[in-house]
């Protein structure tokens, strides 16, 4: 084997055993004869133990191991429900013997103060957050960022799970062997790329096609690219698949695209444009799928688009009218020919003309042969356009550097090379493996440009790159930095950051709150809500499920990405506005396009750009707990589920801790027939005891939103057959009490209620920021942290970014 590939072998099999500990139990270090000492014992054992333990406990809640001391299951998470209900008194039950008040706050105190303490401790000594590696998408925005390429690497990868969540959860990620062999092809593909554009001219380009250059080739021949009527390509109005492929954008290479499309309507509807959606694919049967580019609404008068789109080498460009509202043209044998869609009366779209380029996002060539070859001479060698770029690893010959003195340049390049993998200055001491097992492979007879390469590839492989370098205690500023980027980034620092790492300045509160402001209004400052929300909110998960197109007919993937847009700006606003935490729950606001506001029922919205509208009463809209992309993602298409949405509710906004059903308890089928309503199945599931606890906190939030059906839509009754507001159609009620005894009769009154616990929401609220910036859920300890987040923000109303600025602030982030 190569010397270097033995270093790599070896740098990849540290990152496996050397973490190997890195998942750990939540009962890890945890010293139970401390915490539970004889009156917290005594006070479980008189009041909890006789309901609590055997085969059937209540609850499902089994406390024998935890007051006998045996190492079984999460004592701490049940240690820490049991504090939380003994405080607050829904432990022990209404009906049973209750303890002497002194000794329930005893219990309560004496358990609380030692735990913390324990905990203090542990974290003091080996860090609140275990061993945290950069998530799929940082790893990818990481290598674009330091070899300056643009292609997507995620894609590379298989999905990674997630706690509360979140990807960035140290205690939920893991590193196999199959992972490992990934991550060696994932750097493998980003360093062919980058070397290949360093040495390599210029590979963009740009070519324009007429409407005829864009339509079929043969008049007659009955297909599914556009027809040619007069001088525009014409695509109709139509649910045939691929209909509306144009093979002229076949890509030659996998790459970036920008395109420069002129468009308009044909037979344009009375009250508004013809829809379309741009979407990308192979566009042949044996591979359906297609990926989403963009959607526009065209109207009578010509107009041009731009926008880019990744095309892997043989994929192509779809344009159609996508709007599920227009009447459909029906054509004969599965294919469309010449003048069939025009005696139909269906809308269509016209194609004026088409410019496709070659572009790349991010760095120049030039700019990547800096960071690749600093001040060296590069050799530039014409780039064969048919060549795949999965093909150019073999190509590294042709890579000429010009060098004085080869072993010295490659000592400079692998020392720079090293500081910014690693985002920190690095000693010789520490450089030096890596910097020799790059000289090794010089020595060995290699081209310059091979050894850089390995050397490269062993630092990329490397714990110190992939793992965030973090020690038990506050972090330094080099390890602060870090912290911020991949939080509001999910990136790498740049130079400002870590310039004021050098100083020694990151850790002043009013530097990080000014560096907070820069950060987010950076351009790369666009990707904090979107990531956020993509987890937070489960919004990644917006293609999961389609809603049943014979119950929801009017649904459509113009609909959904406009959904997902929506609540993006809706977010985007309160961040860039500051406001209330109460804003999340209700508003007189939102964002939407014309199609998004014709599927809710709003009018006199028009053009396909998002809009401020503001909202009546009988929209009934406000918030983003009546937003389509979070009604839909917490549906499964077909029917809605008070218990599913009220999970969600309590665990993404309210911060409620909603513990698994016990075991043998059947899940709630509904009964889409509308025989049964929900109310009244959930009514017979709460009489198990077991149940009862926690459905009293999911059921209100769950009923709220009951008036919206599994597509985003605002109903009065369940639809019965396919047909909602018929005469044996179930009438929805969407009243319900509170857990605290306050009843609401709609959504409406249910938001007020919500609305008036601003802390909770902004303790929830901060305690998410917490889990994805730090990389660990909120402990017990860290509670009072929290609250003191909170309360740091009430003089702002509690602002979504005064929130996010106490979190940065605040020890609890900026530690271990």
């Amino acid at each position: 084997m190569e010397t270097g590939r033995v270093f790599v072998f070896v740098s990849l099999c540290a990152i496996v055993f050397g973490n190997a500990s890195e998942t750990v139990d939540a009962n890890d270090g945890i010293s139970w004869d401390e915490i539970l000492q004889k009156d917290s014992r005594t006070f479980l054992t008189d009041n909890c133990l006789e309901c609590h333990q055997g085969a059937q406990p209540d609850g499902g809640l089994d406390l024998s191991d935890l007051v006998n001391g045996h190492a079984e299951g999460d004592r701490l998470g049940n240690l820490v429900r049991i504090i939380d209900r003994v405080r607050s008194g829904e432990m022990p039950p209404a009906e049973a013997d209750q303890p002497d008040d002194t000794l329930r706050s005893d219990f309560v105190t004496n358990t609380t103060s030692r735990l913390v303490r324990f905990q203090k401790q542990l974290f003091a000594s080996e860090g609140r957050v275990r061993g945290r590696r950069l998530t799929n998408l940082q790893l990818e925005r990481t290598l674009h960022d330091l070899l300056g390429i643009d292609i997507p690497l995620v894609t590379l990868m298989s999905e990674e799970p997630r706690t509360d969540g979140f990807a960035t959860v140290a205690s939920g990620q893991s590193m196999s062997h199959f992972q490992l062999d990934q991550h060696l092809k994932v750097v493998d593909a980003a360093l062919a790329e980058s070397f290949r554009r360093s040495a390599t001219v210029s590979d963009e380009w740009t070519r324009d096609f007429s409407a005829e250059q864009v339509a079929r080739q043969n008049p007659q021949r009955r297909c599914r690219e556009p027809e040619m009527i007069g001088d525009l390509a014409v695509v109709w109005s139509s649910r045939l698949i691929f209909y509306g492929r144009l093979p002229a954008t076949t890509a030659p290479q996998d790459g970036w695209y920008r395109f420069h499309l002129t468009i308009s309507a044909r037979r344009k509807p009375k009250n508004h444009g013809v829809w379309c959606t741009v979407r990308s694919g192979p566009c042949v049967s044996s591979a359906p799928l297609l990926n989403w580019v963009t959607a526009f609404e065209a109207s009578d008068e010509p107009r041009t688009l731009t926008f880019d789109a990744w095309l892997p080498a043989g994929h192509m460009l779809e344009v159609r009218p996508g709007d599920s509202t227009l009447k459909m043209a029906r054509f004969s044998g599965g294919q469309v020919g010449a003048g069939e869609g025009d005696p139909q009366d269906v809308a269509g779209v016209n194609l004026h003309s088409l410019t496709m380029a070659r572009v790349h996002h991010g760095a120049t060539d030039a700019e990547i042969r800096k960071r690749l070859f600093g001040d060296l001479h590069v050799q530039a060698t014409p780039d064969k356009p048919e060549r795949n770029r999965r093909q150019i690893g073999s190509d590294r010959q042709l890579i000429q550097v010009q060098t004085n003195n080869r072993e010295s340049d490659l000592r400079d390049l692998m020392r720079s090379f090293i500081g910014d993998a690693f985002r920190r200055p690095v000693s010789d001491e520490d450089a030096g493996p890596f910097i020799e097992s790059a000289l090794n492979v010089l020595r060995g007879g290699q081209p310059f440009a091979e050894a850089v390469r390995m050397g490269y590839r062993s630092v990329l492989c490397s714990p110190r790159f992939l793992y965030l370098n973090e020690r038990p205690g506050l972090l330094d500023d080099y390890s602060l930095a870090s912290r911020l980027s991949y939080f509001l980034w999910n990136g790498p620092p740049d130079r400002e950051l870590l310039l004021l790492a050098d100083r020694g300045e990151l850790q002043d509160p009013g530097v990080l709150d000014g560096q907070i402001d820069r950060m987010l209004s950076h351009p790369r400052g666009a990707h904090f809500v979107t990531d956020f929300a993509s987890e937070w909110l489960d919004l990644r998960l917006i293609d999961f499920t389609e809603p049943d197109p014979r119950l929801y007919p009017a649904f459509d993937v113009i609909v959904q990405q406009a959904m997902l847009n929506e609540t993006h700006a809706y977010l985007q606003e309160m961040f860039d506005r500051n406001e209330s935490i109460q804003l999340l729950i209700d508003s007189d606001h939102t964002y939407l396009d014309s199609r998004l506001a014709r599927f809710y029922g709003i009018e006199n919205v028009y053009g396909d750009g998002l809009q401020r509208i503001d909202l009546k009463p009988e929209h009934h809209r406000g918030g983003i707990l009546t937003q389509g992309a979070v009604l839909k993602v917490t549906a499964n298409g077909t029917t809605t589920s008070p218990v599913t949405r009220g999970v969600w509710i309590g665990e993404r906004l309210l911060g409620e801790e909603i513990p698994p059903p016990p075991q043998g308890v059947p899940a709630i089928e509904p009964d889409i027939r509308g025989a049964t309503s929900i109310r009244e199945l959930l009514a017979k599931h709460r009489n198990n005891d077991s149940c009862a606890s926690c459905h009293v906190k999911i059921d209100p939030p769950g009923f709220a939103l009951e008036n919206y059906d599994p597509s985003g839509r605002y109903r009065e009754t369940y639809a019965t057959g396919g047909r909602a507001n018929s005469n044996r159609a179930v009438r929805i009620d969407a009243s319900y009490d509170m857990a605290d005894g306050q009843h609401f009769h709609d959504t409406d009154e249910f938001r007020t209620i919500v609305q008036s616990r601003p802390e909770s929401l902004a303790r929830n609220f901060a305690a998410k920021l917490l889990t994805k910036g730090t990389g660990a859920t909120v402990q017990f300890a860290d509670r009072q942290d929290l609250d003191s987040i909170v309360e740091s923000t009430r003089i702002d109303n509690f602002g979504v970014k005064s929130i996010l600025k106490a979190v940065v602030r605040s020890a609890v982030f900026r530690s271990k």
